[in-house]
């Protein structure tokens, strides 16, 4: 049995046992903090407030006007401007749809209003959201869940919307009906008036009872759906189909996905199921109030002589079921309220992270840069306990190249990324162009360097649009040259649309040389003082990488740049080679030097570039 704004049977009414758990504390900072948000849309509320009191008066009085017109059916003379007779009669009927046109009206009114606030907090959030998320650290992107992200950019923000449309207005509308039926009943008589409100509590016991099976059930089907989705996500994805198909196993598929489906459906049809002997109860119920008001209306009329009319009685019974919706809806309102105040804290949890890096007070724009990188004495760690880098230094000159060699899991990676502040050191400063990085503004400082990683990501759309995203305003010409230093516009003139050619989604259309060239034409266009190469060959087949190294070789002629590198013609073209191991520079010099030192390097050289080569 609905109600106005969902039904009493929905499953929103009652909280799993994780809800139950995470209530949120409700203080009277995080309401002023959610009645912020509410703020800039104070008078559009109280249009709404407005508009919910003319409807709820405007949808009471038909009821109120059905007594009249029995009155008048069974010969009572109303008088006044109504009358008696057929006169009478038309104008309670004309009032009554009059009445009914005038409340739906106002309701889509109110309804748009509603709508309007809450799609514009939501675009509110969202946005504050998204512009909080672009400022955390990359600490936070490795550390946190992907999926938890997304679900609060989405769900949770999506939720907000409905609290703001659905649960406040609807305690403001159901408490408003309430109270006019209420204050209208007693006007009639407060004898039957009494009888009715003792008889509404009991309608509320069968709903709540049929609702907690629901839930459950709900819960049960809820997880079945979970199994259903991952089994989609793993067989429909492009890796999972392949495998899939590579092992033959389709028909294996088809039957985990249709026991888990057949099972979706028996829970389905149970939870819609459930219930059907409580609502018995409570038709029955909703019976016995408006039975009550006629036996004791009719005994006050009949032994009594009262001045109660038929048309009386028949207006307390209309109001009594009008009565059984709102009351139901507020005594489960309490859920919906802390699961509002949940989404809310789980909202407001996101945005009190404390951007780990950022602009310090005072910090300056880095303009004509010259590319000079140093490091003095740096540390790093990522939990603050074990030291990942530990006295790190060298210099790097403009126009210069340094080569950075050493195992696997050494911390290569970690210096260079220290130098755009995706991390800020813990200990020691890294300078550029002879300033300490974090007395840059991160924008110009991250402006002027440019990084090609071992991972390639392009974005879904053409080679075009991936290019311009380094610099949105860079010509055709401009972008035929980056392509043509980054050794890829001969592949690119092949395509049928050129540079409108559609990469796929993660560029999925490409080979990995053609993506990584793609970026390094990417980077070249942002023409940034320092080049960063964060081992770009390591993961691609030889010709790949040697079309990517001839690339490569004339930039790192003509540019300050840093390789992280595996292939010896790389680390030959270096003025210096930094060999790095558990998080220390061990060696460092020219190849020659160090080939036949004994130490890591010529470790490596024998195990790893001498092989490559």
């Amino acid at each position: 049995m609905p109600g106005p704004r969902g039904g009493p049977m929905g499953r929103g009414h009652y909280m799993t046992e994780e809800e139950r758990r995470q209530t949120p504390r409700v203080t009277k900072a995080l309401l002023t903090r959610v009645l912020s948000y509410l703020k800039p849309y104070t008078g559009h509320l109280l249009l709404v407030l407005v508009c919910i009191v003319i409807s709820s008066v405007c949808s009471l009085f038909p009821s109120i006007l059905t007594g009249k017109i029995i009155d008048v059916l069974t010969g009572k003379n109303l008088g006044g401007w109504f009358g008696s007779g057929i006169s009478s009669l038309i104008k309670l009927l004309a009032l009554s749809i009059g009445l009914h046109f005038l409340s739906n009206l106002i309701g889509i009114g109110e309804s748009y209003l509603n709508s309007w606030i809450s799609q514009h907090i939501s675009f509110d959030m969202r946005n504050q959201m998204y512009s909080h998320l672009q400022k955390m650290s990359q600490r936070f992107f490795t550390s946190a869940n992907q999926g938890d992200i997304i679900t609060r950019m989405t769900s949770d923000i999506s939720g907000v919307e409905s609290v703001i449309s659905g649960t406040f207005t609807s305690i403001l509308s159901n408490a408003i009906t309430l109270i006019l039926a209420v204050i209208a009943m007693f006007q009639k008589t407060w004898i039957l008036a009494l009888v009715g409100i003792v008889v509404v509590p009991l309608f509320t016991l069968p709903t709540r009872m049929a609702g907690k099976q629901r839930w459950k059930l709900a819960g049960e089907a809820q997880a079945c759906n979970d199994e259903i989705n991952g089994i989609l996500n793993e067989t429909l994805s492009v890796s999972g189909q392949l495998l899939v198909k590579l092992f033959g196993r389709e028909q294996k598929e088809y039957e985990r996905y249709r026991e888990a489906n057949s099972r979706m459906i028996r829970l389905n049809i149970r939870e819609r199921m459930a219930g059907r002997w409580f609502f018995m109860v409570l038709s029955t119920l909703t019976t016995i109030g408006p039975m009550l008001l006629y036996l004791v209306g009719g005994i006050l009329i009949m032994k009594y002589d009262s001045n109660l009319t038929v048309g009386d009685i028949t207006v307390l019974v209309a109001l009594l079921g009008r009565m059984y919706m709102p009351v139901n809806s507020l005594l489960n309102i309490q859920v919906d309220w802390i699961r509002s105040m949940a989404m809310f804290s789980r909202i407001f949890a996101y945005y009190d992270m404390k951007p780990e890096i950022e602009d310090r007070p005072g910090a300056r724009e880095l303009t004509n840069a010259k590319g000079e990188v140093r490091f003095e004495h740096v540390e790093f760690s990522y939990d603050g306990n074990r030291p990942l880098l530990r006295d790190i230094n060298f210099e790097l000159k403009s126009g210069d190249c340094i080569a950075i060699v050493g195992p696997s899991g050494s911390g290569k990676s970690t210096i260079v990324n220290l130098i755009p502040r995706l991390w800020d050191v813990t200990g020691g400063r890294v300078l550029f162009d002879g300033t300490d990085v974090r007395d840059w503004t991160l924008h110009s400082l991250r402006e002027e360097i440019g990084v090609v990683t071992q991972e390639t990501y392009l974005f879904n759309g053409t080679i075009r649009d991936n290019l311009l995203y380094a610099n949105p305003d860079a010509t055709e010409a401009q972008m035929v040259e980056a392509c043509k230093k980054a050794n890829i516009y001969d592949f690119i003139q092949k395509q049928p649309d050129g540079l409108d050619s559609l990469v796929g989604n993660r560029g999925l259309k490409l080979s990995g040389g053609e993506k990584q060239r793609i970026s390094i034409a990417r980077v070249l266009l942002k023409d940034p003082a320092l080049l960063i190469f964060d081992e770009a060959t390591s993961a691609l087949d030889s010709i790949s990488e040697a079309a990517i190294q001839a690339a490569i070789n004339p930039l790192i002629e003509e540019r300050t740049s840093i390789l992280i590198a595996h292939r010896l013609s790389t680390i030959l073209a270096a003025d210096e080679i930094l060999v790095v191991r558990d998080g220390q520079i061990v060696e460092r010099g020219r190849h020659k030097d160090l080939v036949h030192a004994g130490g890591t390097y010529q470790e490596l050289y024998e195990t790893q570039f001498q092989k490559a080569e």
